[in-house]
Formats: C-alpha cells, sequence, structure tokens
C-alpha cells in the first residue's frame, strides 16, 4: 500500500512538472533558481542573495511578489521603460506574430526559448493601461497574455531579473513599452552638453 502511494505521488509530480515545460506560470517563483533541480532529480541547493549556495538544510524564503502574478513598468538603461512581470521579468513581443486579430506564430522549438506567458485573470497592473492587457488563445487551447493585442513571451536567454537579452534577437524579438510597442534603445545626448 505504501509503496502504490509514493508510485502515485511520484507520478502525479511527473504529470504536473510536464504541463508547465512551455509556458511561464506568473503565480509560480523564479524556474531558474527555486524549481532548478540537480542532476539527480533532487532540488537544486538554495541560493543567497549573493548567488552562493546556502547552507545545507536551509530553504530559500519566498519573495513578497512569489504569488502575486502581473505586469509593471521598469526602467531600463538602454531601452527606456520596458514591460516585466511581476518579478521583474522582461516581456517580449515577437514581430512574426499578429495582433489584429492576435495570433502566437511561436510553436515547437521556438517555445523553449521564447516561453509564452499565460493569461492569469485579475492579474496586478501596473505602469501599464488596463485597456492594452488582454488574451489570445493559443493553437493548444492555451491562453496566453497579450499587451496591445501582441502575445507576450520570456526569453530564456535572461537568466537575471532585469535582463533584456532578448532585445533585437533575430530582428523579429523587441521587450514591450509600456504602451505595447517594440522598445528602442534610447538616444543619448549628442555630446554638445544637451544644448
Amino acid at each position: 500500500m505504501r509503496k502504490m502511494i509514493l508510485t502515485l505521488a511520484v507520478a502525479a509530480a511527473a504529470a504536473l512538472s510536464l504541463t508547465a515545460c512551455d509556458s511561464i506560470d506568473l503565480t509560480k517563483q523564479d524556474q531558474a533558481t527555486t524549481g532548478a533541480r540537480a542532476g539527480n532529480g533532487a532540488p537544486a541547493a538554495a541560493e543567497t542573495g549573493n548567488g552562493t549556495p546556502a547552507a545545507a538544510g536551509a530553504t530559500a524564503a519566498p519573495s513578497a511578489a512569489a504569488n502575486v502574478a502581473g505586469v509593471k513598468v521598469r526602467d531600463d538603461a538602454t531601452l527606456g521603460r520596458v514591460v516585466t512581470d511581476w518579478k521583474g521579468w522582461t516581456l517580449y513581443r515577437f514581430e512574426k506574430d499578429t495582433p489584429k486579430p492576435p495570433k502566437s506564430n511561436c510553436e515547437a522549438d521556438c517555445l523553449a526559448k521564447w516561453p509564452y506567458v499565460p493569461y492569469v485573470e485579475n492579474m496586478k497592473i501596473e505602469g501599464v493601461d488596463q485597456k492594452l492587457i488582454g488574451k489570445v488563445t493559443r493553437a493548444d487551447g492555451a491562453l496566453q497574455l497579450t499587451i496591445n493585442s501582441w502575445p507576450a513571451y520570456r526569453f530564456a536567454g535572461d537568466t537575471k531579473v532585469g535582463e533584456t537579452k532578448g532585445q533585437g534577437v533575430g530582428g523579429v524579438w523587441f521587450a514591450f513599452t509600456p504602451e505595447g510597442k517594440k522598445a528602442q534603445a534610447v538616444t543619448g545626448d549628442s555630446g554638445n552638453g544637451g544644448y
């Protein structure tokens, strides 16, 4: 009986982990640190705030935003104001998608590098006009967040909160501005002191 319960628990955990492969769940902790697993299937060591492993047996304290789904805006030194998820991960748009009507064209291998951001009812919205937030039904039936009708994604290459390594990739991936447009590099002073 004990083996049967253990087997069922392992099977349920495996099934749940498979459902999250191609999306970023805005209601869960960051997959890169807390969802990581060591090569033997055991949870990865918890880390301290400076990136070093915590002491054995220590658990990472959940952040205040761990269970909050939403979007907000942050200032980027290169791109200006960009949209992030509630934890601060940059959100991107794909120029091969269509906004009218909204349609995602990122499937299969594309999703491995550019996981879509699922739409969550009643998400917290800060710095983006609520009228610009929407959803699109993907080919598999899942709901994906849209901003100004453009489907939203994260970039797997962004390994730290606040990174924008996906900006301009292939000439078709761009961070979102709060207006749902593609972010462009901010032009600075031309060297004349601003006058």
